[in-house]
């Protein structure tokens, strides 16, 4: 089951981040040829910038989550007994899943008021409400990670570097 579940984890979330970077890249190499070659930029490439940035970023949280991939502080791992490193980790993901479920709730009224006040982008006229819809599905995507995995533990990320003689691995 956890298989299925990462597996479509990358194809969502994963290959949607991917897709806008990788159009961010195409947008910035044909904008700068048209500055350089051309004296034009792309109209509004700086909104569409911001708006693929937006997507690469909040679609990598629930796969960066899923893969235990975030900044982790673990100096004082090799001190702490492993019953004790489980119930901590069991609490810092429902810590995790609460901050994360509360600010998907309050991107879901951002949205709302974005929606309700029919704002855009300055250049391009684009609403902006769908953006921010997109931000607090994944918001709540990645709050549903954190709180799956105070429940089941997550698995190891294939990452993690052997430990050095007389170091105990990661969990």
């Amino acid at each position: 089951m956890l298989k299925t579940l990462e597996r479509a984890l990358r194809w969502s979330s994963g290959l949607m981040a991917a897709m806008a970077l990788f159009s961010i890249m195409w947008l910035t190499v044909v904008d700068v040829t048209g500055r350089k070659f051309f004296s034009h930029s792309v109209p509004g490439g700086l909104e569409l910038t911001e708006i693929l940035m937006v997507i690469v970023i909040f679609g990598a949280l629930p796969l960066v989550s899923w893969r235990g991939e975030h900044v982790v502080f673990d100096s004082l791992d090799a001190f702490t007994p492993d019953w004790l490193r489980n119930i901590q980790t069991r609490i810092v993901n429902l810590v995790s899943a609460a901050v994360f479920g509360f600010l998907a709730r309050l991107m879901v009224m951002r949205a709302e008021r974005f929606a309700e006040y029919g704002d855009t982008t300055v250049h391009l006229q684009l609403s902006i409400a769908p953006v921010a819809w997109m931000m607090a599905g994944f918001l709540l995507l990645t709050a549903l990670v954190h709180l799956l995995f105070v429940f089941v533990a997550a698995p190891t990320p294939s990452h993690h570097m052997a430990p050095v003689a007389g170091e105990r691995a990661a969990p």
